[in-house]
């Protein structure tokens, strides 16, 4: 059976082997490329994933320009609301020109980023299982995520099918609005897809069978140009066509992937009969998935809701087109710092785990410069490029000078993200995933969401405005992250990971946390250590009140992630 090891028994727990003085000095270029060669072991096939999944939203935004600039924009506020409404939640609990682009853009706000959001609750909880080799675990985390994410699908699947007038009564364009209602109602059964699809993809992951996923994402991404030549070009069904494919396309990935379940028989030593059991010990699984989708979906919708502020911009089929064009290529650049985020997340979590600050101190300060290396490069690609870029869309040449206004902005832009998402995935690795959160919300609702309205609407500086909104918000970000990072106390974190790993063992046995001696307690006052304990109050409360095996894994939320 393909069943491979877990990372994390090879790990020695012995604190003697962290060098003290990693904790006060910069890496060395021997421990910088042996830390980048770890990071890269995990990031890469994680990246190649990402780019996979891109090309298939790439594909057809290209069968959408085809179309014509009406049905780009349509479509791109459909997907939009999808995204919003359901995706994103689906995720959380196991990112086509203007018409499309709107449809994506809704999309993603109503749907894909609610879904992918819930998803991931789950990832923590299969990990801990993994680790901890409780097989079963594993399958009934996976069936009670199906069932999650299936419920939450049921009602956006109602707010979607109504999408037209509500994007009528939020005052987009009504061509535009009834292009994007066809591509969003087309894309219900992708909510359902999705809810079998992710929490597969989660449940393999955790097991450290990944190159199986890919294999299958590639097939389907072949599959997808011939589906759309046949529904867009032959078939001549347009926007549905379009929406077809892509639904299709997930599908096919969800069929391939269950093949390797079944034949590889990966499936038999954590396949659990459905039962009674799945109803139960929901309260840890929610714990963990409504918080992370809450992060997904600040920064998820924050973006699309660019797409509904141009809908309200002079000529809102070419600033849509260009804003579609423009999320698309954020979407490129961002699949290189988000693979870089889920490697270090691991990579600090395994250290801190292993009683080796110092090295998570190492692998956090090697992340961060390569998080600024990749900024650079996405910042010099599209100043060179933008020109050149819109190009491959569209031939509008209204849409194609809004786009080389902004794309020097947009890299601007990717030189705080890049970091910035990186810091996430520090801050995963050390079971701080709520500060993140907080400067999210405080960097892109307090700060790049004023800047926008204020330059694109008071100042009147139209779709570059929007851009100035964005960039406010990215270099907010990228220095409190940064602030947050660098006052880091690693050896708090270190005690903090005994507490809660402790706490996480004696659940279900209503023992107390590990204990801290008065010295101890003495050392790590200034760190607060009670406080950042706070984060997962909700956590351990509902651990020690119910007797479920799920309860036991459910505070190593980040450290597999």
């Amino acid at each position: 059976m393909y069943n491979p090891k877990s990372p994390s028994s090879k790990e020695p727990l012995n604190k003697t082997m962290d060098d003290e003085e990693q904790l006060h000095r910069l890496p060395t270029i021997s421990e910088a490329m042996e830390e980048i060669k770890a990071i890269g072991k995990i990031s890469g096939p994680t990246a190649i994933s990402s780019l996979l999944l891109y090309s298939r939203a790439m594909i057809s935004m290209l069968f959408l320009g085809y179309l014509g600039e009406l049905e780009l924009a349509g479509g791109s506020l459909a997907i939009g609301v999808a995204n919003i409404t359901g995706y994103s939640v689906i995720s959380g609990l196991a990112m086509e020109l203007a018409g499309v682009s709107l449809a994506i853009g809704v999309a993603n706000i109503t749907g894909y980023s609610v879904i992918s959001g819930l998803a991931m609750g789950m990832e923590p909880i299969c990990g801990q299982a993994y680790g901890a080799k409780q097989w079963k675990l594993l399958g009934l985390t996976l069936q009670r995520t199906v069932l999650l994410l299936l419920s939450a699908s049921i009602p956006i699947s109602f707010m979607w099918a109504n999408m037209k007038a509500i994007l009528l009564w939020c005052g987009q364009d009504q061509e535009i609005s009834l292009v994007a209602h066809v591509f969003i109602v087309f894309s219900i059964p992708d909510l359902f897809f999705l809810s079998l699809l992710h929490p597969l993809r989660v449940y393999l992951r955790t097991q450290s069978i990944t190159l199986p996923v890919t294999y299958c994402s590639a097939i389907s991404v072949l599959l997808h140009v011939p589906l759309n030549f046949l529904l867009v070009v032959y078939l001549k069904l347009g926007v549905a066509g379009v929406a077809i494919a892509m639904v299709w396309t997930n599908l096919n990935v969800f069929l391939l992937i269950s093949l390797f379940v079944y034949f590889s028989g990966v499936y038999k030593d954590s396949w659990v009969t459905p039962s009674t059991d799945c109803l139960r010990g929901w309260s840890s699984l929610l714990a963990l998935a409504l918080p992370t989708c809450a992060s997904v979906c600040l920064e998820w919708w924050w973006y699309e809701l660019m797409i509904l502020l141009c809908g309200l911009l002079v000529n809102p089929k070419a600033t849509i087109a260009s804003m579609g064009i423009l999320i698309q290529t954020t979407a490129l650049v961002y699949c290189f710092p988000s693979a870089l985020s889920v490697g270090v997340s691991t990579r600090v979590g395994n250290e801190l785990g292993a009683n080796r600050p110092g090295k998570a101190r190492i692998s956090m300060i090697v992340s961060v410069f390569c998080a600024v290396a990749i900024g650079l490069s996405a910042m010099l690609f599209t100043t060179l490029m933008r020109h050149q870029w819109g190009k491959f869309f569209t031939s509008d040449a209204e849409i194609l000078e809004l786009t080389s206004v902004a794309l020097p902005i947009m890299g601007l832009c990717e030189l705080g993200n890049c970091p910035q998402t990186t810091g996430c995935g520090v801050l995963r690795g050390t079971a701080r995933p709520t500060i993140g959160a907080n400067i999210n919300l405080g960097s892109f609702y307090l700060v790049g969401m004023p800047v926008a309205i204020l330059m694109g609407f008071v100042i009147e500086l139209g779709f570059a405005g929007l851009w100035l909104g964005l960039l406010a918000a990215q270099a907010t970000c990228a220095l409190l992250m940064l602030l947050v990072l660098y006052r880091t106390d690693w050896m708090v974190q270190v005690e903090r990971a005994k507490v809660l790993t402790q706490t996480t063992t004696n659940s279900n046995k209503h023992q107390p946390p590990l204990p801290i001696s008065s010295k101890q307690h003495d050392q790590y006052a200034k760190a607060d250590l009670e406080g950042i304990m706070s984060i997962n109050d909700d956590i351990v409360k509902s651990a020690s009140n119910e007797k479920d095996p799920l309860l036991s894994n459910s505070l190593s939320t980040d450290t597999e992630h």
